[in-house]
């Protein structure tokens, strides 16, 4: 089907999740979840997939195994993709809204290696200082959390991408709050123009993988 954006019965469904984290309470409103959550995701899959690739859609439970929350569902569903690089787009739906974003996140340490000689190459490393800085005017952020409090094993903690070379991920994202459009098909609009500035990011990491 076509995408036509998530209903507000989307939202509602995740502030009773929020109020009640059950077993109970989430097959109850099973079908809620059904259509008015994962349905738009895998019609906004579909839509998008001949640009943009197959993403696929989180499963609702939470791995509870080493967790002291042991609430057995997420309050937030995304969508995400992973191409042979490590890179990919991700979307995620929550009660406060969207967030979008693309990029390299938690990749293999190997990976991490790779992107880190290509941060601190002359050759390679401004491209994407200029990508980010592109990006960050454009009111996109890097994802910052986990990021080294010094240089990485091997770099200088002088040395002038050191911001970049701390990171763990190589990503960048927005956040949407609830609005309007949110239950329209504009919002694939609004999902789309973020992942399209994403390209020269999602490029660089191509490049350099």
């Amino acid at each position: 089907m076509e995408f036509t954006g998530w209903p507000p019965a989307a939202l509602e469904w995740f502030d009773g999740l929020a109020a009640d984290n059950t077993k109970d309470w989430f097959h109850a409103n099973r079908s809620t979840y059904d259509d008015a959550v994962r349905r738009p995701f895998e019609d906004l899959i579909d839509d998008v997939m001949d640009e943009f690739g197959e993403l696929r859609v989180s499963r609702p439970n939470r791995d509870t195994r080493f967790s002291k929350d042991k609430t057995p569902y997420k309050t937030e569903v995304y969508a995400m993709s992973r191409r042979p690089d490590g890179a990919g787009w991700y979307v995620r739906l929550g009660r406060d809204g969207l967030s979008v974003g693309g990029g390299l996140y938690a990749p293999e340490r190997a990976r991490l290696a790779r992107v880190r000689e290509a941060i601190a190459d002359d050759r390679t490393g401004p491209e994407l200082e200029q990508v980010v800085a592109d990006l960050e005017a454009a009111g996109l952020s890097m994802l910052r959390e986990g990021a080294l409090k010094t240089a990485p094993k091997g770099y200088p903690v002088d040395h002038p991408r050191i911001e970049l070379l701390r990171l763990p991920h190589i990503a960048a994202a927005t956040s949407f709050p609830v609005r309007r459009w949110l239950h329209t098909a504009q919002a694939e609009a609004r999902i789309t123009g973020v992942w399209r500035q994403l390209l020269p990011l999602m490029g660089w990491l191509e490049a350099t993988a």
